[in-house]
């Protein structure tokens, strides 16, 4: 198989087809074993799940949740809107918002390589009917006098731009932040041609907290926003899309329509709140760990990341200089107990998060640096 062509590549990396058979997939509860696949696997909190079990719930598709209520009402006040939505996941929350802002056949404008377009399997075209219009961005940034180029009123010929998505941070970018000046930037155009924003906030806290500043300056001019509970925050469910009252209103007709309908979900609204409530600030933790391994396998190896991309809780890894395709080398990282993520033929992922000690820190790079001694 050529792991190159593009109707094998998704197979390629995440199935990892052509792993060695022999390399052995560790245990993720052994002592040894580093899991630095994505935030995605954290574990619920003892509070957490004390909170899920103690939960006063209702039949939500039939019965106003009070717990649920106070989880939507406290994620529009964290990012400075009027209203929120409890979705069950990051791509639903994103589809919803798409459902809502957009009619058949108009365009989305897009970063590249945003999520939404690699990892939503084509949700915002499949189910909203928009057509993705994409613009190659600096780490994660479009640049925007080309945006203001690149948006369109429609006519008898071309799609209408409908709406503009940014991501922050930027996941395939490796965790790259979007600041307040861009922001504002983005915001003044999108005012200026009377086009929505939609945010994929799955990790915004992330970005918040990395610049220095509450997430409501990063989102309260956008038109709406999604944001993961299940990633840093360590929820064992669910996004909430954040926007005006009358917006929501709308976007409660389209969740049903995705299967959102959920019964007794004020368990889970639960583990939300405690999360919103504290699990961001410690999301530093995160930051410091990643910076440490990064800074350790640069010391190592400095032409295989670039410290500058390096700025919440995930490194990318280029592979390019050790010869070895991505899997090959995250195979060789699993055998040695470090679980790493392939995202590109030569890139890999590692993401810190809350189940990583600095003791976990300290045991990747010592086996990091064991393998590229190794190739070396």
């Amino acid at each position: 198989m050529n792991p190159h062509t593009s109707s094998n590549i998704y197979r390629y990396l995440i199935f990892q087809e052509d792993y060695p058979q022999e390399v052995p997939v560790p245990d993720p509860a052994a002592a040894d074993t580093v899991d630095l696949r994505s935030d995605t696997i954290t574990q619920p909190t003892p509070e957490m799940r004390r909170a899920m079990a103690e939960a006063v719930v209702t039949d939500y598709a039939r019965d106003p949740c009070p717990t649920t209520t106070r989880l939507e009402q406290l994620a529009a006040e964290l990012t400075g809107h009027e209203a929120a939505l409890f979705c069950t996941s990051g791509t639903m929350g994103n589809l919803v918002a798409f459902m809502t802002h957009l009619r058949p056949g108009e365009e989305v404008i897009a970063e590249r390589d945003s999520h939404f377009l690699h990892f939503e399997t084509g949700g915002c075209t499949a189910v909203a009917g928009a057509i993705p219009r994409t613009l190659s961005g600096r780490a994660g940034r479009m640049d925007l006098d080309e945006l203001q180029a690149t948006i369109r009123p429609g006519s008898t010929h071309n799609p209408r731009t409908a709406l503009i998505v940014a991501e922050n941070t930027h996941n395939l970018a490796g965790g790259t932040c979007l600041d307040p000046d861009y922001m504002r930037g983005l915001w003044q155009i999108a005012r200026d041609r009377d086009v929505p924003v939609h945010l994929d906030g799955a990790r915004v806290f992330n970005a918040a907290v990395a610049l220095g500043v509450p997430a409501h300056i990063l989102t309260v001019s956008c038109d709406s926003l999604m944001i993961d509970l299940s990633k840093g925050l360590c929820a064992p469910y669910g996004s909430l899309l954040c926007a005006g009252a009358d917006f929501i209103t709308r976007a409660r007709l389209m969740r049903p329509r995705l299967g959102g309908g959920v019964r007794q979900i004020g368990h889970m609204a639960a583990a939300g709140i405690v999360a919103l409530e504290t699990m961001i600030d410690r999301l530093a933790e995160d930051h410091a760990n990643a910076r440490r391994l990064a800074e350790g396998i640069h010391h190592i190896r400095p032409d295989l990341l670039d410290l500058d991309l390096v700025q919440t809780n995930i490194i990318n890894l280029d592979t390019r200089p050790l010869g070895l395709p991505a899997p090959r080398f995250a195979a060789k990282l699993t055998e040695a107990g470090v679980r790493c993520l392939p995202m590109h033929p030569h890139r890999i992922r590692f993401v810190t998060h809350h189940d990583v000690t600095p003791a976990d820190i300290d045991r990747a790079l010592d086996a990091t640096a064991e393998v590229l001694r190794d190739l070396s």
